[in-house]
């Protein structure tokens, strides 16, 4: 065998190892993702919420009767505050199983990482995700709409 040919087998072995490894890595990675669960207290600690796999609240504890002495808006804001950040944390430990995946191979540089749809993914939770070079959250499409909108119903376009 020539040489090319032996240093192609080599590249095509070396890319098949790296397929291996990272389907592992995938199939780890959504495995921990569906055993993912997490609580968070609130800071006033008179709530606790617990999020799932997918970031959906699964449980709400009022902690030590604290609620009885807070009136409706505190305990609606203490609820919804936690619910927010609950799944301000899901998204983080997603997206933190999920981000060495996106990285190009360290052995096959020519091999780029993957590309993740984190809304898809993490859904509404996705907003919580610090900002990426290029990332578009599901609000900046919103917006994009809105304003194609008002660019195609013949007025010129609203300030904000």
């Amino acid at each position: 065998m020539s040489d090319h040919v032996e240093r192609l087998e080599k590249r095509l072995a070396q890319a098949n190892a790296e397929l291996e490894s990272v389907q592992a890595a995938v199939a780890e990675a959504e495995r921990r993702m569906n055993a993912f669960s997490s609580s968070v207290v609130s800071k006033d600690g008179s709530v606790e919420v617990t999020v799932g796999s997918q970031g959906e609240m699964t449980g709400l504890r009022f902690l030590d009767g604290k609620y009885r002495s807070m009136s409706a808006s505190q305990l609606a804001d203490a609820v919804l505050d936690t619910v927010q950040e609950a799944r301000s944390h899901f998204a983080r430990a997603v997206r933190d199983l999920f981000e060495p995946l996106t990285r190009p191979s360290a052995t096959l540089p020519e091999l780029p990482g993957m590309e993740i749809d984190w809304d898809r993914l993490v859904g509404p939770a996705a907003d919580a995700l610090p900002a990426e070079p290029g990332r578009r959250t599901a609000s900046d499409r919103l917006r994009d709409e809105i304003d194609e909108d008002d660019d195609t119903a013949g007025g010129a376009p609203r300030s904000r």
